[in-house]
């Protein structure tokens, strides 16, 4: 804020949630000049100028969803001197005419949002975002801000060089989200696995990501099956059906989004409880910027990944799709390729996940146990005699002449009694039902977890085949030391191994439920009354604040967090009244 008010240029790295809005949002309400926000989303736009509009900050967007008059009243509005904020697209932000209407409106401070995208490093380039290198030419007395969400130190030098900044003001804040609980489990019924997470969490906000949209299609259909109301979210859906989504779920007339990563960007909806990836996000800084989608109000979320090592395949096959579909950018590739390698070592590893996001990006981490992830809280074991499991796992591939995929191995190892398996006589290898103790899907994570660590490879085929690498040497050799894991398991009786129930995060500040409850129903219907999202109003931890504290004079409403003078009087007595009612 300092370095916004002196005019010195800065780049701002905060983790989603973390407060980089008010640090162009406070010193623009103290400035003469007004402040231009580059924004990607029209969503995202509309969100952050609903509420601070509620707020009684005079902002405004101009966008390609308003109409040549709305675009008048804005642009008159801005020659006038009467906003403080304007949120335009790096796409508006290019165009001479609008360039030379801000010089008019005498602009001197701008503030990139998700300023990463200007990086070929980052983990979302987008190529309207390198126009933004034009400001610093065309308005030389102008002070610039980046602000992004996830930057490693590369990505940081580079948007400082793309946008030349002068001797920018780098402030780098804590990666560390206390309040996410993370787990990371193997992907077996992944139906059964999302619905745990859901009942965790009944009539609570929760995001479901997916990498295809047809896996979005047949989860939100399947959850529907199951009495849950979720909404589908992808770029195959027309404008109008992703915006009623987006407009639902922002309003609280619905609770589960199944989508792509498409969706999230627009959406500041600050009481999502659990993120759930149903397979591995492309990148770390993806993952590090969808979970913080959870708890953005600073109370407890949960975050779940369902991984397997076929991920990785996945991605990198889509990968080399594109690049035969269209000329890559070497550097793009490279850096991509890079991002998945990262986050499946994320995934297969075995230190605390706080931890490893928290290094990932430059900083250290000092506790020993942080208490909320899976290998601190124990959700996952390690397989007992690892090394002689994967020696029988890598001696069947060699059996089987490395020529098939990870379900034939399967089958062979399991011993089962297939057509497939007689054929070719594989019921007759030494191999043949050497882990028959093992369920399929049990098996399969154990395979990839070889894969992810290298002991075995699988082809980018259609069919992909597994094969033996320099490593499986030392397995097979038991020089190779080696760990695989798998979900703590209880035996309700022999032969039935059922993962232990992960618990849900504590709430480190009980409260009246049954009053909160009656809070959120109050503040749905006068959010849908004026015509925005529902955390416009107050935000979740507001109402928990109320529920806990249940102050009744307007004095005592104006300690609670989130309730300033604008908001007393707009809501003072309507909140007394609600706290009153039996």
């Amino acid at each position: 804020m300092n370095a916004s008010l002196s005019g010195r240029d800065s780049l701002v790295v905060m983790p989603t949630g973390g407060g980089k809005s008010l640090c162009y949002q406070v010193p623009a309400l103290l400035k003469h000049d007004i402040t231009i926000v580059v924004s990607p989303l029209i969503s995202l736009m509309k969100d952050q100028v609903d509420g601070l509009r509620e707020c009684g900050v005079d902002a405004a967007q101009l966008n390609s969803s308003q109409d040549s008059s709305e675009h008048r009243k804005v642009e008159k509005a801005m020659l006038d001197g009467k906003l403080k904020l304007l949120f335009v697209s790096p796409e508006r932000l290019a165009m001479p005419g609008f360039r030379q209407l801000l010089q008019r409106a005498g602009a001197k401070t701008f503030a990139i949002d998700e300023a990463h995208c200007i990086s070929h490093w980052g983990h979302d380039f987008r190529p309207e975002y390198r126009q933004l290198r034009e400001l610093r030419r065309i308005f030389p007395d102008a002070s610039i801000h980046a602000y992004t969400a996830t930057a490693t130190q590369q990505v940081r030098r580079d948007i400082a060089e793309q946008l030349s900044l002068s001797d920018p003001l780098l402030l780098v804040g804590d990666f560390d989200r206390p309040n996410l609980t993370y787990r990371v489990l193997p992907r077996r019924d992944e139906v059964l696995q999302v619905m745990e997470v859901i009942e965790r969490h009944k009539n609570e906000a929760g995001i479901i990501y997916c990498i295809r949209r047809r896996d979005v299609d047949s989860l939100s259909a399947e959850l529907r099956k199951r009495g849950v109301n979720a909404l589908a979210y992808h770029a195959g859906m027309t404008q109008n059906e992703r915006r009623s989504a987006q407009e639902k779920f922002a309003q609280e007339k619905c609770d589960v989004v199944v989508a792509t990563v498409a969706f999230g960007m627009g959406i500041d909806r600050s009481n999502v409880r659990y993120v759930i990836h149903l397979a591995m996000p492309k990148s770390i800084e993806h993952y590090q910027q969808e979970t913080g989608r959870a708890g953005r109000d600073g109370l407890e979320a949960e975050c779940v990944l369902l991984y397997s090592g076929a991920d990785v395949v996945l991605w990198k096959s889509m990968l080399n799709r594109d690049t035969e579909e269209i000329e890559p950018d070497p550097a793009h590739v490279q850096a991509s390729v890079r991002h998945l390698n990262d986050m499946d070592r994320y995934c297969a590893g075995t230190v605390c996940r706080h931890k490893s996001l928290v290094e990932y990006f430059g900083q250290k981490y000092m506790a020993e146990n942080c208490g909320a992830c899976d290998l601190c809280l124990g959700d996952t074991e390690d397989v007992p005699d690892a090394l002689v499991v994967a020696q029988k796992i890598l001696s069947c591939v060699y059996r089987v002449g490395q020529a098939f995929g990870v379900a034939h191995v399967t089958s062979v190892l399991r011993g089962e009694d297939t057509e497939k398996v007689r054929e070719r006589g594989h019921n007759r290898l030494t191999t043949y039902a050497i882990l028959k103790g093992h369920a399929r899907n049990e098996l399969r994570d154990l395979i990839y977890q070889l894969v992810s660590q290298g002991y075995l490879a699988q082809t980018d085929d259609q069919y992909p085949v597994l094969h033996l690498t320099e490593a499986s040497r030392d397995v097979m050799r038991g020089e190779a030391t080696l760990r695989l894991r798998q979900p703590v398991v209880t035996k309700k009786r022999e032969g039935d191994r059922r993962p232990r129930g992960a618990a849900r995060p504590i709430e480190k500040e009980p409260y009246d439920h049954e009053l909160f409850d009656r809070l959120r129903t109050w503040r749905r219907a006068e959010a849908e009354e004026r015509g925005v999202p529902p955390y416009v109003i107050f935000s979740d931890r507001t109402l928990r604040d109320l529920a806990r504290t249940r102050p009744t004079t307007l004095v005592q409403l104006r300690d609670v967090y989130g309730i300033g003078d604008a908001k007393l009087e707009a809501f003072g007595r309507a909140v007394i009244d609600v706290m009153a009612a039996q």
